[in-house]
This record gives structure tokens, C-alpha cells and sequence, in this order.
């Protein structure tokens, strides 16, 4: 029940940041939702506790399933990725939505 409310808030929190504005809070929001699915993914693959899966230790039939654990890993190591290309692309970007008046400096919208 706590996994599955983690997930929700998680989502919700995610698809929130990416109806902003900002692309630093959208790529926050990317990230919280990629968290989200590593999430779903580690509960759709274990329930329980299990043992381990290795050849010499207990049932086969009662060993972890180590393929989720694997797409996990996979997950985290691309949304690492992509979060700091897409914050390097903030960096380097500007905001075409908003421009300073040079005289004023006050934010007008296009």
C-alpha cells in the first residue's frame, strides 16, 4: 500500500513539474515520473522476499526473479542521462516565452 501511494504521489508530482513553464522543473518532473516507473517496474518483480539466485543456494523455484532488477538499473543509468542533457540544453538555452525590456528590465510576455 505505501509502494503504491509512493508511486501515485511520485506521478502526480512528476506530471505536475512538466506542465510548467520551466524547463529545469520539467526536466525535475521527467525525473520524478522515470523514479515512478522504476518503481512499478520493482514491484511488478518481487512481492516478497526471496532468495537469492544463485546455483548453490536454496530452491530455484523460490529465487528472485533478477531480470526487473536489471531493467531498474538500465533505467536509472539512462535518466541519468538524459536529465543532464537536457539540463545542459537549459544551460545553454533561453527562454523565447519571456523577454527584458532592455530599458526597463521588466519580464513582458511575447
Amino acid at each position: 500500500m505505501i509502494l503504491a501511494l509512493t508511486i501515485g504521489v511520485l506521478t502526480a508530482g512528476g506530471v505536475y513539474l512538466m506542465l510548467q513553464r520551466s524547463m529545469v522543473r520539467a526536466v525535475f518532473g521527467l525525473t520524478l515520473v522515470s523514479h515512478a516507473a522504476n518503481f512499478i517496474l520493482l514491484s511488478a518483480g518481487v512481492g516478497a522476499w526471496r532468495v537469492e539466485p544463485l546455483s548453490n543456494r536454496g530452491d530455484q523455484s523460490m529465487a528472485a526473479d533478477p531480470l526487473p532488477q536489471a531493467f531498474v538499473l538500465t533505467a536509472i543509468v539512462i535518466t541519468l542521462a538524459v536529465t543532464i542533457f537536457m539540463l545542459s540544453l537549459a544551460v545553454l538555452g533561453h527562454d523565447d516565452d519571456q523577454k527584458r525590456a532592455p530599458e526597463t528590465g521588466e519580464v513582458r510576455e511575447s
